[in-house]
């Protein structure tokens, strides 16, 4: 192991960590619909389960509606169903032709709890960045164990690992701010 793959191998984890951490946070609900609420709820289809967007069209033709049209209109009950059962807490409306979500204006407590659900992914976040750098640790040890390393460079990788998980927790904290500014403004 040198220096350099392992630092690149640090950096290309945690970047998937905070792709994770991105992707997560895009589910927590702002108070405006966007189809990522619904897309990959899913729904039984033939026998199987299948994501809503492989089934049906979403859009968002206002702030806070979200409208579902199946390609097949026999699916409409099983979308509405699957809306309904879902942890949004919404009550989906079948018209016949496409299943209608309104969001109802979140409230300050709603906010509120949006906000702490956006802390707890952010730590989840912020673990994941720990254990990447602890699994580098380990594979630095093993290789000053090993004598492929020097105890100087040890330390010098130590250090530049930390300095990756400062960063990567800055970018973190950027991104939590950022959802928690959409989340609180009204």
């Amino acid at each position: 192991m040198d220096k350099n793959s392992a630092l690149k191998q640090m950096e290309e984890m945690i970047k998937k960590e905070i792709e994770r951490f991105r992707e997560e946070i895009k589910k927590i609900h702002t108070g405006r619909a966007t189809p990522l609420l619904v897309e990959n709820l899913t729904v039984d289809y033939y026998g199987s389960k299948a994501p809503i967007k492989q089934i049906a069209s979403i859009s968002v033709p206002e702030p806070r509606v979200i409208t579902i049209s199946p390609w097949n209109k026999d699916d409409l009950a099983k979308i509405e169903k699957a809306v309904a059962e879902s942890d949004l807490k919404v009550n989906p409306q079948n018209d016949g032709v496409v299943v209608r979500i309104i969001f109802p204006a979140l409230t300050e407590e709603r906010r509120k709890e949006m906000v702490k659900v956006l802390g707890k992914e952010k730590e989840n976040a912020r673990i994941g960045v720990r254990k990447v750098r602890e699994e580098i640790g380990d594979e630095i040890k093993k290789a000053e164990d090993q004598g492929q390393i020097s105890e100087d460079d040890k330390f010098s990788l130590k250090e530049e690992m930390q300095k990756i998980v400062d960063r990567a927790n800055k970018e973190i904290d950027g991104i939590a701010d950022q959802k928690e500014k959409e989340i609180m403004t009204i």
